[in-house]
């Protein structure tokens, strides 16, 4: 039988796609991964003396664009699970803007009971060309391995130490957080119609990978960079269970000069981010 994943797609490119924003984007943003009134320079633009900053984690928002993904070949969505993400943002991302987006397939690893994508996407800010922020993913799709392929770099990284850590910050996620984090473009029904996520396998609507992301991005952002956005650098980590909405997401850090390592737990004891690495100024 045809194998449907094209191993030699490796090193596509997407298409030049542009993609704007406005300040309500920023801020329907912020609400979506739990920012509120204790974070008004994320979640208004009218607080005297405060002007409108933005989440560095909206990069995943912002940076969405291109299509790589579609050189692969044919395969079933929804046996696609987000397995990583990474950003890296250059410069403070502006209140409005926009920013041109180019994805690229930067590996395929044949895991035997499925298969491994990984992309990268480069977004430039259309009005300097000066770059703006670097989004990195990888997905697993089930069942789409076997086709005798490299299994690609195996075993963990960014182990946490064997101490305490440094800083623990704890945010309850709201009982309805995925109905508003959806509002950011991501409407897959997995995350709010209970039917399709019992169908997969789920005992009610889970929440958004990358809102659990955001949630984590604030801790740090607020934790190791004073709140300020210039001094966010990159971060990292790999999805490794589920959170239902209304979870409480508990994140610790491991600090080591400018950069720290960092793990989510559920109130379960549950690690949902591992592998986690966040470097700042």
């Amino acid at each position: 039988m045809a194998m449907p994943i094209n191993p030699d797609a490796v090193g596509s490119t997407s298409e030049p796609v542009e993609r704007s924003w406005t300040s309500k984007e920023a801020l329907l943003y912020a609400v979506g991964v739990g920012a509120g009134l204790d974070e008004l320079a994320f979640t208004t633009e009218n607080s005297r003396g405060i002007d409108q900053q933005v989440l560095p984690t909206f990069a995943v928002i912002a940076g969405a664009g291109g299509n790589a993904l579609a050189e692969i070949g044919d395969f079933n969505f929804t046996m696609l699970v987000h397995g990583e993400q990474a950003i890296t943002v250059h410069k403070p991302i502006p209140v409005a803007g926009t920013v041109r987006t180019v994805s690229k397939v930067s590996a395929i690893w044949d895991k035997g009971s499925g298969a491994v994508i990984e992309m990268e996407s480069e977004s430039v800010d259309t009005t300097t060309g000066e770059p703006q922020f670097t989004n990195r993913s990888a997905v697993f799709i089930r069942g789409e391995g076997g086709w005798g392929g490299d299994r690609g770099p195996s075993g963990g990284r960014n182990a946490a130490p064997e101490r305490a850590p440094d800083h623990v910050v704890s945010y309850d996620t709201r009982p309805d957080q995925a109905l508003t984090y959806r509002l950011s473009g991501d409407r897959n029904p997995l995350h709010s119609d209970p039917e399709v996520a019992k169908l997969a396998g789920f005992e009610k609507p889970i929440l958004h990978g990358l809102c659990t992301y955001g949630f984590t991005g604030r801790a740090l952002l607020h934790t190791l960079c004073g709140s300020d956005p210039a001094r966010f650098g990159s971060m990292e980590g790999r999805f490794s269970r589920p959170v239902y909405p209304g979870d409480t997401l508990t994140v610790s850090m491991w600090v080591t000069a400018n950069e720290a390592v960092f793990q989510t737990r559920t109130q379960r004891d549950e690690v949902v981010i591992d592998g986690g690495r966040c470097t700042f100024a």
